[in-house]
């Protein structure tokens, strides 16, 4: 489903990522850990090609940007469209409804018609439980509930794959309960997702395979069992020591 090979990305004189590989099945969840600045959320935003690869190759369901040439912005597109990302600030437009955020997408993007991405919304919506609340505005709504509704708007698209870019670390404790659970509900359906969080139970209890990246290197990668129970990396070790 998603592959990386050799990828490299710098800014300026850092290099943030460092020849990545790495390789996720359709329908498996992968939770990437690590310290802040080691690469994590970088190598997830190059994923859907919000940071533009230094060199590399990265496909999702069969198709492939290789970045060790010139892509075109037609090419960028059409792949970034093959991914729903879900951000740390939640990105909503201020002037439309939860409803009216997740049409926006529907018919500007995708030329859905009004009455259909009406009927989309409010079935993501509902599935995301706000089902009461899809006329409110940003505004009123919860920190909880606004992240539900970019998870909404996201999947409107029909993504392939889901990236989430530590969507609960600007929620309140009791918020980030709400929106675990329809990420949970997603991971439950076979949805193939990537996720940046600090949220190690989530990590255990719903991730296929947890990698650890620091300063840019993907260290150690392994079922949630081995990494957090008998991680082989002393890097790991120490990191996860720390979260005791």
């Amino acid at each position: 489903m998603i592959s990386i090979q050799g990828l490299k990305k710098s800014f300026g004189p850092l290099e943030v990522i460092k020849n990545a590989d790495l390789n996720i099945e359709q329908g498996k969840v992968v939770v990437i850990i690590g310290p802040s600045g080691s690469g994590k959320s970088t190598l997830l935003r190059c994923l859907n090609v919000l940071e533009t690869p230094d060199s590399g190759m990265i496909s999702i369901d069969g198709q492939q940007l290789d970045f060790n040439q010139r892509v075109s912005k037609k090419a960028v597109g059409a792949f970034r469209q093959l991914t729903g990302m879900v951000f740390q600030s939640y990105n909503l437009f201020p002037h439309l409804t939860a409803k009216g955020n997740v049409t926006e997408g529907l018919t500007t993007v995708k030329g859905v018609s009004k009455k259909d991405a009406d009927e989309i919304a409010e079935r993501l919506l509902a599935k995301v439980g706000l089902a009461d609340h899809m006329d409110k505005y940003p505004h009123q709504l919860s920190g909880g509930q606004e992240q539900r509704v970019a998870i909404a708007r996201a999947l409107a698209m029909d993504p392939k794959v889901m990236l989430f870019d530590e969507p609960t670390s600007a929620l309140d404790p009791e918020l980030v309960i709400e929106v675990l659970r329809v990420m949970k509900d997603l991971a439950q359906e076979g949805m193939t997702m990537a996720v940046v969080t600090h949220e190690m139970r989530f990590a255990q209890e719903v991730a296929d395979e947890v990698i650890f990246i620091d300063g840019g290197v993907i260290v150690e990668r392994g079922a949630p069992a081995q990494i957090f129970t008998n991680p082989q990396h002393e890097r790991t070790k120490k990191f996860l020591s720390l979260l005791q």
